[in-house]
């Protein structure tokens, strides 16, 4: 075999393992917001999924493999009541719902701890000022 085409073939063998490998997936963390301000939350969190009024039409609704939830009938599904236990539980990845919990849907209580060097109080401000944000997104 001609010394060109030798050189060719080592070539192409060492370059096809890093050619045939998946291109890496660059995750980019969650932006801090501030735990007094439930629409920043929201807008941070969970707009890109829910849409910025709740509606279930955010810019990633499309691509997952389940409907997103449209947030602003939470009380018309309850009785006219908001389920503001039920949302926060959701929220903190107490309970779990069809999506909320799987892959397709962060659970954000463990983000939250970390967001806050695990400050079970600072959590708890969060996750009850985004659950009221939900709240002022219900249908009248």
């Amino acid at each position: 075999m001609p010394r060109r085409a030798a050189l060719l073939l080592l070539a192409t063998a060492l370059a096809l393992p890093v050619l045939a490998q998946e291109p890496a997936i660059k995750k980019v963390p969650a932006r801090y917001t501030s735990p007094a301000s439930g629409p920043e939350m929201y807008l941070a969190y969970c707009a890109s999924c829910h849409g910025p009024k709740g509606l279930g039409d955010g810019p990633v609704a499309p691509h997952l493999k389940m409907a997103v939830p449209d947030l602003t009938k939470l009380s018309a599904h309850n009785k006219g009541a908001f389920p503001k236990d039920h949302v926060a539980k959701v929220i903190r990845g107490e309970i779990s719902t069809q999506t909320h919990g799987l892959k397709d849907m962060p659970v954000w209580g463990p983000f939250f701890l970390s967001l806050n060097n695990s400050q079970e109080p600072v959590v708890r401000i969060r996750v009850a000022n985004l659950t009221a944000h939900i709240e002022s997104l219900q249908a009248k």
